[in-house]
């Protein structure tokens, strides 16, 4: 017997279900794909970012979102949700719901065995796509390892790295400044013979 094609939903569709779910999941092209719960780790490491820079912000414009905060990028029509998201102009939200932000200038995500591809590749090039990203940042959640893309007058993107929990990075366009030590606290890694980049 086989199987019905499903037909596809738009995105006003997603969105009406979005809002009932329990369970978040990302769309493109007229289909939903349930994200996967977060590993301890990988918690603590969205926490501690919070907290850090939310601790900063709070004489500040900017504004950070976690990660239930929905992002659309609207060239490509994918719908996400980053671990972490900053703006510091006045936040653009799709609709009435303000569930949806349109304009990051910064968007971080923890690092999982089963997403760091995703992350690196197709994610990326989706985000690329929105003209306000200023600064795409990835940390590990198997070492101090901090990997941030920073934008350039002509469209290229610069990386640099911060390795070792005494190690410092600042988040450029949101003149926030960070330290591994405390985005990895309460963290222990595990022992690796593995080169980091393997």
């Amino acid at each position: 017997m086989s199987s019905q094609p499903q037909p596809a939903l738009t995105s006003s569709q997603y969105l009406a279900l979005e809002r009932q779910s329990e369970i978040r999941h990302e769309f493109l092209r007229g289909e939903i794909f349930v994200m996967g719960g977060a590993s301890r780790i990988h918690n603590q490491i969205c926490f501690n970012l919070n907290t850090e820079i939310g601790q900063q912000f709070k004489q500040r414009d900017c504004t950070a979102y976690a990660s239930d905060m929905r992002v659309l990028v609207d060239r490509t029509g994918l719908y996400t949700y980053p671990d972490l998201v900053i703006t510091c102009d006045e936040p653009e939200f799709e609709d009435r719901e303000m569930d949806t932000l349109l304009n990051p200038q910064v968007i971080i995500e923890v690092l999982s065995d089963s997403t760091e591809k995703y992350d690196r590749g197709a994610k990326f090039r989706h985000y690329r796509e929105l003209d306000s990203i200023r600064e795409y940042i990835l940390v590990s959640q198997n070492q101090p390892l901090v990997e941030q893309y920073v934008r350039q007058e002509n469209n290229d993107w610069l990386l640099k790295t911060a390795e070792g929990l005494d190690a410092t990075f600042e988040l450029e366009s949101a003149r926030c400044k960070l330290d591994l030590r405390d985005i990895c606290a309460k963290v222990k890694f595990e022992e690796s013979t593995e080169s980091p980049r393997e």
